[in-house]
Parts: structure tokens; sequence; C-alpha cells
């Protein structure tokens, strides 16, 4: 227990997706769980809510994944929603906040998804004052997230994992790294998985990566009759993104991996056993060098 109530470390461990219709057993319970992750979304209107996880967060190592901020949007970050994630980092002080390479705000307007952007040079500018914007406000280094897409750009004149890199670069910021991303976009774009991961660990320095998130996903078939994957967060970890992150940490070393679980939301023991899974791989991983530094960077 940490009794001070003072940030405590992610360790590069499983961990698990802390949501609401669980927590009130967690706090009851305290399962075993390495740490846990939160939408700091949840949390910004519901007092109750927050006052059971500043108790939680006394037993575990916390970290909040935001998806509110909208790092791509041209007219710049929510400065109100900044100001609202900050009170919450002051008051959780947790080990990891992180939010994703994406935009979800037009005209005021809070768009219920997390939309692509194109990535050039334009958009590059955008996101590092965004990014810079929102590690000033915050005082602290954020991670930011690979999103799951459906489509190219045909304006992009780079790729995603080059892209992604030239803003941790730019920034200081770090990269949330997930791999159930890298098979659903690869997969709705007919590339090859392997392959992309392939080209994300050779754009990507290892001491960038701050975390993994592993997810499953639903498939679904167009009017067209074509195989859509759909990253909704509801389901097991298919094998082929088990096998992706194998690749990952063959490359990057193990990493605070966290098991994501959002729809068809299961009894805790179901998140726990997925937890044990990617733990096996991360102790494997341990054993076994990795081909580039682990250590994550710091601002």
């Amino acid at each position: 227990m940490n009794p001070t109530g003072s940030m405590q470390p992610i360790p590069a461990q499983a961990g698990i997706g802390l949501r609401l219709p669980h927590q009130a057993m967690v706090l009851a319970t305290r399962p075993q769980a390495a740490w846990l992750e939160v939408h700091p979304e949840n949390y910004m209107s519901d007092a109750h809510s927050l006052v059971e996880l500043e108790r939680i967060r006394a037993d575990y190592p916390l970290s909040l994944h935001a998806v509110g901020l909208s790092l791509g949007s041209a007219q710049g970050v929510d400065a109100a929603h900044i100001e609202r994630l900050r009170r919450l980092v002051r008051q959780l002080e947790p080990a990891l906040v992180s939010d994703h390479l994406s935009w979800s705000i037009a005209a005021g307007q809070y768009l219920p998804d997390l939309l692509p952007i194109p990535y050039t040079d334009e958009a590059l500018q955008v996101v590092c004052r965004n990014v810079t914007q929102v590690q000033d406000a915050l005082g602290r280094q954020v991670l930011v997230e690979n999103p799951s897409t459906y489509l190219q750009f045909a304006a992009s004149a780079t790729s995603e994992a080059e892209f992604l890199a030239a803003v941790a670069r730019q920034t200081g910021c770090a990269v949330l790294f997930d791999v159930n991303n890298i098979y659903v976009s690869a997969s709705n774009q007919k590339q090859d998985a392997a392959q992309v991961m392939r080209g994300w660990c050779r754009a990507l320095d290892a001491r960038s990566v701050g975390e993994i998130h592993l997810a499953g996903h639903a498939v679904t078939t167009t009017v067209s009759g074509e195989e859509l994957r759909i990253d909704d967060h509801g389901d097991h970890v298919c094998e082929a993104v088990w096998a992706l992150f194998d690749q990952a940490l063959a490359h990057f070393g193990p990493k605070p991996t966290l098991l994501e679980w959002d729809t068809r939301l299961p009894e805790f023991s179901v998140l726990q056993a997925e937890a044990r899974l990617a733990q096996a791989r991360l102790d494997a991983a341990q054993a076994r060098p990795c081909t580039q530094p682990s250590y994550a960077r710091a601002v």
C-alpha cells in the first residue's frame, strides 16, 4: 500500500484498464493487478467515482489515458479541457498520462470518435504545437498513441510510424504503442501486418516507447462483401495481435503493457486472465536481449 498517496511508477508488467462497472468491486476486494489505467474524462464531472478512484490509486500504480485532447486539431487544444485534465492530474498524481494521434473537435463540437490526420508537414506542426501546449500545461511528459485507421490520406507524405517518431523527437513526448491498432489498420488497408510492424520498429527509437496497448476487436462485413475490423476493445486479444506483440517486444524490450477492454465488458477475472497471457510474453522477453535499448526517455 502507498499511504502517502504519492505517485507510484508503472512497472514493465501487464496492467488492466479499469472501467466504471468494475470500480466498486476493485475498491472492495483489491484484486491482483500490476497497475490500472482509466479514462480521465469519466472522472471530470463524477465526484463520487473520483473519490473511489483516489482510494484505489493508493494501492495500484495509475495511468490516465485521455480521449478528449484532440491533439490533431488545427484549431488547437481546448484550454478548458486541458485545465480539467491538469486539475485531475494534480489530484491523482498518475505515473503516465496519454492521448491519441487524432482529432475529435470541430468548431467547438466534440465528435464521438478518434479521427485520423494526414501525415504531412503542416499536420506535424499542428500536432507538435498541441503536444507541447499540453506538456507545458501539465508540467510533464505525455504519451501519444497511434490510433486505428480505416483509410489512408492521399496527401500523406510519410508513414504513420515516421510521423509519430518525428512528433516524439520534436516535442520530447513518449509513444504509447498500440499493437491491436497496428493490426486493425494494416488489415483494413490490405497490408501485411508483420511488415508494417517492421516499419514501426525501424522508425521508432525504443527509448521513446513508454507503454504498449493490447486489445481485441470486432470483425464485420461491409455491404460490398469485404471484411472490416473495428477497434471496439470488446473481445480477447487475437492470435495475430499476440504475434505482433512478440515482434514488438523483441525489438523494444519489455514495456508497461495495458490490456484494454471497453465494450461487452466481461468479469474482471477475464481481464486478469488476459493480462496473465501478456505477462508471460513480457517475462519471456525479459529473458532475452532486445535489438534496441528499452529504457524510457524523460523530458
